[in-house]
């Protein structure tokens, strides 16, 4: 048995913020603990080698979800072993077993230290300004934009920026990407002849169409475990646990006293003098507190879980953002794509230049130009996003499809659809249950297909009409067309949030201070907390939220 006076669940994005930022006081202990292995893999930090990561078969860095089946997806079939049948003259043969059900949804997640932010596609986006006076105006004080604002810049060290939305001095390094690829050029080009061009999408005004930013330093990938760990991990009050599963939160009286934990399969408890702080993210920090006794009485028990305190918000609420991809099969030497005879005699000298200059296609998001755009000006903030992306991205980049071309994304920004994750068992190496219950609500289905026609507007506009190979066309004036292509093709784009939401409600899960509501000594600090989706990617909200919630732990137990 080990003591700290904070215990630290989860080494991911928030994990690893928090971890450092309360280790600066040298008269505290903290214990960070991290299910996954360290980050020690270069191709966490190439930049375009994440893709490689997120698709692999076996993959050691990501944990590798999948959703129950989607109503509102369309149906597959799926072979699932073999059966025996006898045939007329007495012998036996085997045949696959077939049956049909919905699409499942592929729900990648990091596990390393650095989490998400490890394996992710480094985009630096905040959302929009509406986003957290949204959030205030749900009885959330403290969390509107003027209220976060500052915990951005202080995160933030921007090497482009520096003004009233910028900071240049924060450990976050967020930089220009360093591969001017001519399509995103022609993306840009294209997409201006309709709609405003933006250099900030996190400036005063995020709607436009642009080159994102991404979380970089010197070419190499700037996650949360470069950033803020490493610097951190010296000081002897700061002890890092890797491979190490949380099984459950340990309540005394329903303070949260310890975690329970399997250390290489050996059972050991941690204690903490002070709080319990979760930062699983949307999946990991419900289903912990579910496996812990909180959350829905009945659910619980029905997992033969003892409730030690009822709050039925615990894993509802889970919001994420739903894309749809169009691939173009180009024939160029400036895209990329595992399949393609060009790429692969251009790769020896992309991967000499990335090793002496850091720049060039390895150190490439992939994803390089992007959009906000509104699909009604009525609109008080862009409901749709879009990524262009220099490579074919087809089902997370696991479907390998030959040649080389670039794709293009359409995002749901503010999905009205809400789902939930609930454990399969209190086994704490059993998968979540993750039904996002994605364009259950028909708002979303017909945002997106209005989406969808910005996005091919765009694209069927010069300079980048001239390249019309699409894989999966489909007929840009067929509302029921292109229903039917988002039903079959769109998934993710890697943002599940709200399964711990922050609020007041019956629902809520946390205070405004982040405190689990009706318990004591624990918090969740995560994307889980965000009561709605924000309109863009979420790392760097989540980043926020834990340079946030570090100064309310500091003030708090100074009492």
């Amino acid at each position: 048995m080990r003591d700290f006076d904070y215990v630290i669940v989860g080494g991911g994005s928030a994990g690893c913020v928090l971890a450092n930022r309360l280790s600066e006081d040298e008269n505290v202990s903290v214990c960070l603990i991290e299910t996954g292995p360290k980050d020690n893999s270069e191709a966490i930090h190439t930049p375009a080698l994440f893709a490689f990561i997120l698709n692999d078969e076996n993959p050691k860095y990501v944990y590798p979800y999948e959703t129950v089946p989607q109503k509102e997806f369309s149906s597959v079939t799926v072979t699932e072993g073999t059966a025996n049948l006898a045939d007329s003259a007495g012998g036996t043969y085997q045949v696959p077993q077939e049956y049909q059900t919905n699409r499942r949804g592929y729900q990648p997640r990091g596990k390393t230290l650095g989490g998400s932010s490890s394996v992710n596609a480094m985009l630096y986006i905040r959302g929009h300004k509406w986003d957290y006076d949204h959030w205030a105006s749900l009885g959330n004080d403290g969390w509107s934009y003027d209220d976060v604002l500052p915990y951005f810049k202080k995160a933030e060290g921007n090497e482009q920026f520096k003004n009233y939305f910028h900071n240049d001095s924060g450990p976050l390094n967020v930089a220009k990407i360093r591969n001017n690829n001519p399509f995103v050029s022609m993306f840009i080009e294209a997409g201006t002849q309709h709609y405003r061009y933006t250099d900030d999408f996190n400036g005063e005004d995020q709607e436009g169409i642009g080159r994102y930013q991404v979380t970089q330093k010197n070419g190499r990938r700037w996650s949360t475990a470069a950033a803020y760990l490493n610097p951190a991990r010296a000081r002897p009050n700061l002890t890092i646990l890797t491979e190490t599963t949380v099984d459950k939160v340990i309540f005394e009286n329903k303070t949260a006293k310890a975690v329970k934990c399997l250390i290489n399969g050996v059972p050991e408890e941690i204690r903490c003098a002070k709080e319990v702080l979760l930062c699983g993210g949307a999946y990991g920090s419900p289903t912990l507190l579910q496996r812990s006794g909180v959350g829905n009485r009945a659910f619980l028990e029905s997992k033969e879980i003892e409730c030690i305190h009822e709050l039925n918000g615990v894993g509802e609420n889970l919001q994420d953002h739903i894309d749809y991809i169009t691939s173009h099969r180009v024939d160029s030497w400036s895209l990329m794509g595992s399949q393609s005879l060009k790429f692969i005699l251009r790769a020896p000298f992309e991967v000499l230049r990335y090793i002496l200059t850091r720049t060039g296609m390895f150190s490439s998001p992939i994803a390089e130009g992007g959009a906000f755009l509104k699909t009604s000006e009525d609109l008080d903030a862009p409901d749709i996003q879009l990524h262009f992306a220099i490579g074919m991205i087809e089902d997370h980049g696991r479907k390998k499809t030959p040649g080389n071309g670039f794709s293009c994304h359409v995002c749901l920004l503010r999905p009205k659809s809400v789902g939930t994750v609930r454990i399969a068992s209190k086994d704490p190496l059993k998968d979540p249950e993750i039904d996002p219950q994605f364009l259950s609500n028909r708002e979303d289905m017909s945002t997106m297909i209005k989406g969808y026609k910005v996005m091919m507007k765009i694209l069927n506009t010069e300079p980048l009409n001239q390249f019309s190979n699409v894989l999966d066309p489909v007929n840009i004036n067929d509302d029921k067309a292109i229903e039917s292509a988002i039903r079959a093709r769109s998934d993710t784009i890697y943002h599940p949030i709200g399964t711990c939401k922050m609020g007041n409600d019956d629902m809520a899960v946390v205070d405004t201070n982040l405190r689990v509501h009706g318990l004591s000594g624990i918090r969740v600090v995560d994307a889980s907390i965000m009561p709605t989706l924000v309109g863009g990617n979420t790392n760097a909200p989540t980043i926020m939220i834990a340079e946030k919630a570090a100064d309310i732990i500091k003030e708090q137990n100074k009492l």
